[in-house]
């Protein structure tokens, strides 16, 4: 191998590792979650403004930050959603002010994000699984809906449906 082919190899290297360097998180795994991004409006099924949330990237793109607010009542909560790539899935953790927190794990199933918790024990001692998906929908909305199963996930129960809508976009 000559000399100038070792020395371009070695430079293409060094430059491809740079790249990944200045941003370890602009991989297209990293950006399967990018259409949550926005200052949302959500609503119920009957049409209702539930509340606000607001989802931004942060720390380098590496994080996607969530932050909900209710119009019904004083609840709040934050998430932090990231893929992590030593398993290949997406990760969100989920904290309240009414101390509740959610750890879910999945991905993209065709054009749904789709995360679940563990089977964990609930205030009744039941094994419950939590699982929420977001699917785009057309208009650049998304629904999201959140259900719990205590069966193995053979039954699911709807615990929230939220449409949202680009707050730019609600008159």
């Amino acid at each position: 191998m000559s000399r100038f082919l070792i020395v371009v190899i070695a430079m293409l290297i060094t430059l491809r590792a740079a790249a990944q360097s200045a941003c370890p998180c602009c991989t297209d795994n990293h950006r399967q979650f990018d259409f949550w991004i926005g200052e949302w409006a959500v609503y119920n099924p009957a049409g209702t403004l539930a509340g606000e949330n607001r989802i931004e990237v942060v720390q380098d793109s590496c994080i996607i930050r969530e932050t909900w607010t209710s119009l019904n009542s004083k609840f709040t909560g934050t998430s932090y959603n990231f893929f992590n790539t030593q398993t290949g899935k997406w990760q969100q953790l989920w904290v309240d002010n009414q101390g509740s927190h959610l750890e879910l794990k999945g991905g993209l199933v065709g054009n749904e994000m789709i995360l679940s918790t563990d089977a964990i024990r609930n205030t009744k001692g039941e094994l419950q699984i939590d699982r929420i998906t977001w699917t785009p929908l057309p208009g650049g909305m998304i629904r999201q809906r959140w259900e719990k199963s205590v069966d193995a996930g053979k039954i699911w129960t709807t615990l929230f449906d939220g449409t949202y809508k680009r707050k730019s976009d609600v008159r």
